[in-house]
């Protein structure tokens, strides 16, 4: 009998190897993979959030955000500086981030010198934003201001698309017209504003866009940072800054004249003191509503805010308002129902689509 060599192949019945069948197989098995790999793409963090955690994240930023939007009210009726009191809440969040990184509650992630110049850069854009909205506020009318504001869903679709090549459903873009639609009638009023006023108005959009943007991504991009860690380090930066920039606007000086007079009283202090707690809080739970719900829909719930603020204003303050304001706060809040019906459609397909 012939003895095969080491070299030699048994066959099989139809004449090919057993080792040719094999790797055969085993190529197959790669190929499978491989279009296994090209066909999942990740899933952005917040399409993978269950959506009762996001309804209990944005409904606390919603109840937050109304309250800080009445206290600010109050206090800057009393005394209109808001430089100092962006100060105050961003000096409030510092505080109480370190007390929380103090008692163990966080840890702090190793960053490199790039990493921590994307910080710094975050707090000059974090100034950035609330000096042009400040700025451009003096120069057009509210209504005009308002409606301007309404756009930043789409400027932050835009930036989505550009910059990170995501791309959205039909159904999402139909859902922008009735949010941008509802806010515009809602606050239909005096439209004015001059060139220089709709030029910063405008950069005040794509900033306030960039920042949402720029604060989902540090959370669920490269770096991963918790909502707590974004702000233990972005807070005391944004704090130095806006203290500046009381300071180059005479706020200080006004301020320490007022004072000085006598304007404030305990009240208003215990009243600054509960302001500062709130901010404190709603920085915390918009920074991780951001992350598990989405840079787009923290600007979507912008819209919603602003017709809310003046649903409370009909109640609270008994604001006078027409027929096509009412209309307009219908359809703006409808047009965020229809949103987050699309939304949830779409995480349902994408499960079936990996299940």
């Amino acid at each position: 009998m012939e003895e095969r060599g080491p070299s030699e192949d048994r066959k099989s019945s139809d004449g090919s190897s057993y080792a040719d069948a094999a790797d055969d197989g085993l190529l197959k098995e790669y190929n499978n993979d491989l279009e296994a790999q090209k066909e999942s793409t990740p899933l952005a963090v917040e399409h993978q959030v269950s959506f009762r955690s996001k309804m209990l994240s944005l409904t606390a930023y919603f109840i937050l955000n109304l309250a800080l939007t009445l206290s600010n009210k109050a206090v800057l009726g009393k005394a209109s500086f808001p430089w100092l009191l962006t100060t105050l809440h961003t000096s409030a969040t510092s505080i109480g981030c370190f007390l929380m990184f103090g008692f163990g509650s966080l840890k702090l992630t190793p960053l490199t010198s790039r990493e921590n110049l994307t910080l710094v850069a975050f707090s000059v854009l974090f100034t950035f934003n609330i000096a042009f909205s400040n700025v451009s506020l003096a120069l057009v009318s509210v209504p005009f201001h308002q409606i301007m504001r309404s756009t930043c869903p789409i400027v932050t679709i835009w930036i989505y698309r550009t910059c990170y090549g995501r791309t959205y459903s039909t159904a999402t873009y139909l859902t922008m017209i009735p949010l941008i639609l509802g806010v515009g009638l809602a606050t239909a009023g005096d439209y004015y504003c001059t060139l220089a006023g709709f030029t910063l108005t405008l950069i005040g959009v794509i900033l306030a866009s960039v920042k949402t943007v720029a604060t989902n991504r540090l959370m669920t991009g490269s770096l991963a940072l918790s909502a707590m860690e974004v702000l233990l380090r972005m807070s005391p930066l944004a704090a130095i800054q806006c203290i500046i920039c009381a300071f180059l606007t005479g706020e200080v000086d006004r301020f320490r004249l007022a004072y000085a007079s006598g304007e404030f009283s305990n009240s208003f202090g215990a009243g600054l003191l509960a302001n500062a707690v709130i901010a404190f809080a709603l920085n915390i739970i918009s920074f991780q509503t951001n992350k598990v719900a989405g840079a787009l829909t923290m600007t979507v719930c912008g819209n919603v805010k602003q017709v809310l603020t003046i649903g409370l204003g009909i109640v609270l303050f008994n604001v006078q308002v027409g027929w096509l304001n009412a209309a307009g706060t219908a359809i703006t809040v409808l047009g965020a129902v229809w949103y987050s019906k699309v939304e949830l459609d779409i995480k349902r397909s994408r499960a079936l689509q990996r299940g």
